[in-house]
Protein backbone atom coordinates (compact mmCIF):
# COMPACT_ATOMS: atom_id res chain seq x y z
CA UNK A 1 0.00 0.00 0.00
CA UNK A 2 2.89 2.33 0.82
CA UNK A 3 4.39 1.95 -2.66
CA UNK A 4 1.00 2.81 -4.18
CA UNK A 5 0.58 5.92 -2.03
CA UNK A 6 4.16 7.17 -2.48
CA UNK A 7 3.98 6.52 -6.24
CA UNK A 8 0.65 8.37 -6.53
CA UNK A 9 1.80 11.37 -4.56
CA UNK A 10 5.22 11.73 -6.15
CA UNK A 11 3.91 11.48 -9.71
CA UNK A 12 0.88 13.72 -9.10
CA UNK A 13 3.15 16.48 -7.81
CA UNK A 14 5.87 15.87 -10.41
CA UNK A 15 3.30 16.09 -13.21
CA UNK A 16 2.14 19.60 -12.29
CA UNK A 17 3.70 21.90 -14.87
CA UNK A 18 5.27 18.92 -16.69
CA UNK A 19 5.27 18.78 -20.49
CA UNK A 20 2.58 16.09 -20.54
CA UNK A 21 0.32 18.28 -18.42
CA UNK A 22 0.97 21.11 -20.86
CA UNK A 23 0.04 18.67 -23.61
CA UNK A 24 -3.25 17.99 -21.79
CA UNK A 25 -3.99 21.74 -21.88
CA UNK A 26 -3.22 21.90 -25.60
CA UNK A 27 -5.37 18.87 -26.42
CA UNK A 28 -8.28 20.23 -24.36
CA UNK A 29 -8.08 23.63 -26.04
CA UNK A 30 -7.74 22.17 -29.51
CA UNK A 31 -10.37 19.43 -29.43
CA UNK A 32 -12.76 20.44 -26.61
CA UNK A 33 -13.74 16.78 -26.09
CA UNK A 34 -12.74 15.93 -22.52
CA UNK A 35 -13.76 12.23 -22.34
CA UNK A 36 -11.73 10.94 -25.31
CA UNK A 37 -8.77 13.00 -24.11
CA UNK A 38 -9.02 11.65 -20.55
CA UNK A 39 -9.38 8.06 -21.82
CA UNK A 40 -6.41 8.55 -24.15
CA UNK A 41 -4.30 9.84 -21.26
CA UNK A 42 -5.37 6.89 -19.10
CA UNK A 43 -4.53 4.22 -21.68
CA UNK A 44 -1.23 5.87 -22.69
CA UNK A 45 -0.21 6.19 -19.04
CA UNK A 46 -1.09 2.59 -18.20
CA UNK A 47 0.93 1.31 -21.17
CA UNK A 48 3.89 3.62 -20.60
CA UNK A 49 4.08 3.19 -16.84
CA UNK A 50 3.57 -0.58 -17.02
CA UNK A 51 6.62 -0.76 -19.29
CA UNK A 52 8.55 1.52 -16.95
CA UNK A 53 7.55 -0.46 -13.84
CA UNK A 54 8.51 -3.71 -15.58
CA UNK A 55 11.92 -2.21 -16.37
CA UNK A 56 12.36 -1.23 -12.73
CA UNK A 57 11.46 -4.68 -11.46
CA UNK A 58 13.74 -6.25 -14.08
CA UNK A 59 16.65 -4.10 -12.84
CA UNK A 60 16.37 -5.75 -9.42
CA UNK A 61 17.24 -9.12 -10.93
CA UNK A 62 20.21 -8.02 -13.03
CA UNK A 63 22.00 -5.45 -10.89
CA UNK A 64 23.78 -6.11 -7.61
CA UNK A 65 21.66 -4.72 -4.73
CA UNK A 66 24.42 -2.36 -3.52
CA UNK A 67 25.00 -0.99 -7.01
CA UNK A 68 21.24 -0.67 -7.52
CA UNK A 69 20.91 1.24 -4.24
CA UNK A 70 23.50 3.76 -5.43
CA UNK A 71 21.94 4.02 -8.89
CA UNK A 72 18.49 4.63 -7.41
CA UNK A 73 19.79 7.14 -4.88
CA UNK A 74 21.63 9.09 -7.55
CA UNK A 75 18.61 8.86 -9.87
CA UNK A 76 16.32 10.30 -7.18
CA UNK A 77 18.81 13.12 -6.52
CA UNK A 78 19.05 13.81 -10.26
CA UNK A 79 15.26 13.93 -10.44
CA UNK A 80 15.34 16.40 -7.54
CA UNK A 81 17.39 18.77 -9.69
CA UNK A 82 15.26 18.06 -12.78
CA UNK A 83 12.08 18.88 -10.82
CA UNK A 84 13.39 22.42 -10.28
CA UNK A 85 13.62 23.03 -14.04
CA UNK A 86 10.23 23.97 -15.51
CA UNK A 87 9.14 22.05 -18.59
CA UNK A 88 7.90 23.61 -21.77
CA UNK A 89 6.28 22.04 -24.79
CA UNK A 90 7.12 23.22 -28.28
CA UNK A 91 4.14 23.54 -30.61
CA UNK A 92 5.96 21.36 -33.15
CA UNK A 93 6.12 18.42 -30.74
CA UNK A 94 2.72 19.01 -29.19
CA UNK A 95 0.53 16.93 -31.47
CA UNK A 96 1.02 14.21 -34.05
CA UNK A 97 -0.61 14.53 -37.45
CA UNK A 98 -4.34 15.19 -37.24
CA UNK A 99 -7.06 13.36 -39.11
CA UNK A 100 -7.43 10.68 -36.44
CA UNK A 101 -9.84 10.40 -33.56
CA UNK A 102 -9.23 12.54 -30.50
CA UNK A 103 -8.65 9.38 -28.44
CA UNK A 104 -5.99 8.05 -30.84
CA UNK A 105 -4.25 11.43 -31.12
CA UNK A 106 -4.17 11.72 -27.33
CA UNK A 107 -2.99 8.14 -26.86
CA UNK A 108 -0.10 8.52 -29.30
CA UNK A 109 0.88 12.03 -28.19
CA UNK A 110 0.86 11.15 -24.48
CA UNK A 111 2.68 7.86 -24.91
CA UNK A 112 5.46 9.52 -26.92
CA UNK A 113 5.67 12.62 -24.72
CA UNK A 114 6.02 10.42 -21.63
CA UNK A 115 9.04 8.56 -23.07
CA UNK A 116 12.08 9.63 -21.07
CA UNK A 117 9.99 12.06 -19.03
CA UNK A 118 10.68 12.51 -15.32
CA UNK A 119 7.46 10.72 -14.35
CA UNK A 120 8.45 7.71 -16.46
CA UNK A 121 11.91 7.67 -14.89
CA UNK A 122 10.29 8.05 -11.47
CA UNK A 123 8.15 5.00 -12.24
CA UNK A 124 11.24 2.96 -13.11
CA UNK A 125 13.02 4.08 -9.95
CA UNK A 126 9.98 3.55 -7.70
CA UNK A 127 9.33 0.05 -9.03
CA UNK A 128 13.00 -0.85 -8.55
CA UNK A 129 12.93 0.68 -5.08
CA UNK A 130 9.77 -1.08 -3.93
CA UNK A 131 9.99 -4.19 -6.18
CA UNK A 132 6.24 -3.93 -6.73
CA UNK A 133 5.05 -3.81 -10.34
CA UNK A 134 1.29 -3.57 -9.83
CA UNK A 135 1.11 -1.08 -6.98
CA UNK A 136 3.68 1.25 -8.54
CA UNK A 137 1.98 1.09 -11.96
CA UNK A 138 -1.42 1.75 -10.39
CA UNK A 139 -0.02 4.50 -8.16
CA UNK A 140 1.85 6.37 -10.87
CA UNK A 141 -1.14 6.06 -13.20
CA UNK A 142 -3.41 7.50 -10.52
CA UNK A 143 -0.91 10.32 -9.96
CA UNK A 144 -0.93 11.15 -13.66
CA UNK A 145 -4.72 11.19 -13.74
CA UNK A 146 -4.96 13.34 -10.59
CA UNK A 147 -2.76 15.95 -12.27
CA UNK A 148 -4.09 15.71 -15.83
CA UNK A 149 -7.86 15.28 -15.51
CA UNK A 150 -8.25 18.75 -13.94
CA UNK A 151 -5.96 20.11 -16.66
CA UNK A 152 -8.33 18.75 -19.30
CA UNK A 153 -11.50 19.83 -17.50
CA UNK A 154 -10.53 23.20 -16.06
CA UNK A 155 -7.55 24.05 -18.21
CA UNK A 156 -5.33 27.02 -17.98
CA UNK A 157 -7.32 28.74 -15.20
CA UNK A 158 -6.16 26.02 -12.82
CA UNK A 159 -2.51 26.35 -13.81
CA UNK A 160 -2.52 30.11 -13.14
CA UNK A 161 -3.73 29.57 -9.54
CA UNK A 162 -1.07 27.03 -8.53
CA UNK A 163 2.27 28.49 -7.40
CA UNK A 164 4.68 26.54 -9.61
CA UNK A 165 7.74 27.39 -7.52
CA UNK A 166 6.10 25.77 -4.50
CA UNK A 167 5.08 22.68 -6.45
CA UNK A 168 8.50 22.22 -8.05
CA UNK A 169 10.21 22.81 -4.68
CA UNK A 170 7.98 20.24 -2.97
CA UNK A 171 8.63 17.65 -5.69
CA UNK A 172 12.38 18.33 -5.50
CA UNK A 173 12.30 17.90 -1.72
CA UNK A 174 10.45 14.56 -2.00
CA UNK A 175 12.93 13.26 -4.59
CA UNK A 176 15.80 14.52 -2.41
CA UNK A 177 14.44 12.70 0.65
CA UNK A 178 13.97 9.50 -1.38
CA UNK A 179 17.52 9.83 -2.76
CA UNK A 180 19.16 10.41 0.61
CA UNK A 181 17.10 7.69 2.29
CA UNK A 182 18.03 5.24 -0.46
CA UNK A 183 21.75 6.11 -0.41
CA UNK A 184 22.05 5.96 3.35
CA UNK A 185 19.88 2.88 3.77
CA UNK A 186 17.59 4.80 6.13
CA UNK A 187 14.67 4.23 3.78
CA UNK A 188 14.59 0.52 4.46
CA UNK A 189 14.25 1.18 8.20
CA UNK A 190 11.18 3.34 7.60
CA UNK A 191 9.68 1.38 4.71
CA UNK A 192 10.88 3.79 2.02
Amino acid sequence: MESFLVSSGVVALAEIGDKTQLLAFILAARFRQPMPIILGILVATILNHALAAAAGVWLIGVIDPNVLRWLLGITFLGMMVWALIPDRLDDAEALPATGRSVFVVTLIAFFLAEMGDKTQLATIALSARYAEFWSVTAGTTLGMMVANVPAVLVGERLLRRIPMRWVHGTVAAIFGILGIATLTGLGSQFGL
